[in-house]
Parts: C-alpha cells; structure tokens; sequence
C-alpha cells in the first residue's frame, strides 16, 4: 500500500528537479549582476533575486539612477502648490521591489560603521524611523544601479563619510549648538 504513494513522492521529486535545472540554465545571463548585487550589505540570495528579476540587468536603458528610483516609485511626490507642501507619500507600485529594498534597508542599517548606517542616523533624526528607512532602501537601488550598470562590487563608504564631505557644514552647525548651550566658542582648523 505504500508503495503508490512512495513512487508518486519520487516523480515529484524528480519533476522538481528537472525544473530546478532548467531556472538554473535560464538564470545563467544573471549570475554575474546578482553576485555584485550579493556584495551590498543587506540583500540575501533571495532579495538579490527578486531586484534582478524586477529591474533587469540592462540599466543603460535608464540614463540616471533617478530614472529608476522613480520606476520603482521610491522617490517623494512633490505635492506643492501656492508655497504649501501637501505631502510626500511614496506613489504606490512596484510592491515586489519595494517591499524587498525596504527589508534589506532595516537589515542593512544595523551593520555597524557603515554608510547606510550613518544615512539612517541623519535621516531619523529629522524625518523619522520610516522615512530613514525609505531613504536607506532609496540609495540601495542608486547603488544597484551604479553596481549593474559599471560591473563593480559594493564599497562601503564608512560612517564619515557624511563628515568628510561637508566638513564646514558640520563644523559651523557644532558652533552654533554649543553657541545655543552657552559655551563660547573659539574654532582653529588644524
């Protein structure tokens, strides 16, 4: 009696293989884009699965990494009219590639000393924990997209990176805090 039910469990099994050989022959032109997708911290197999199958590998299709964040609707409405700002909610769509990049923008923000970490901070203090994460999985596709596009692997840019870049800003903003406690302040470039 067992034997009907053992023999349908082996065609199955081997139906799934079969299929599983064929997804393997048919993903061979994308094994390049997702093994530099798989260096970006945050992306699993699975997400770097899911923005290949989404964005596809031919970005010179798309001029600007802004052309695809605006595809994928990760970018802010600009609702504003007569000086008012109405709102900035996301445009709904592309559930399957947001969905993911917001996932491995929360993932990808706890690695410590990082520049997605860094971005997280800036943006969380003055937006939020949300918006902070929007912007996280925003500057992930930039990266995906510079990533496909030049063929080069993930760099991290480190936590200064915000700080060696507008030096003066941060510099002159520190001033004006401690100005504001009540510290007289004195500042001498070294």
């Amino acid at each position: 009696m067992l034997k009907l039910p053992l023999a349908h469990v082996d065609v199955l099994d081997q139906a799934i293989a079969t299929i599983e050989q064929e997804v393997g022959r048919g993903r061979e032109p994308f094994r390049q884009a997702a093994r530099l997708l798989s260096t970006m911290p945050g992306l699993s197999a699975d997400s770097v699965n899911v923005v290949v199958a989404e964005i596809g590998i031919d970005m010179p299709r798309l001029a600007a990494p802004g052309h695809l964040l605006s595809w994928a609707c990760l970018c802010p409405r600009n609702d504003e009219s007569a000086g008012k700002r109405r709102g900035t909610r996301l445009r709904g769509g592309g559930q399957w590639l947001k969905t993911t990049l917001v996932q491995a923008a929360g993932s990808a923000v706890k690695v410590k000393g990082s520049h997605l970490q860094a971005q997280f901070h800036r943006l969380h203090a003055r937006r939020g924990a949300n918006k902070a994460i929007i912007g996280g999985a925003a500057s992930m596709l930039a990266a995906a997209w510079h990533r496909l596009r030049n063929g080069t692997e993930w760099h991290d840019l480190g936590a200064a990176h915000f700080d060696r870049a507008d030096a003066a800003k941060t510099v002159h903003r520190l001033i004006r805090r401690l100005q504001q406690i009540g510290c007289v302040v004195q500042a001498t470039p070294t």
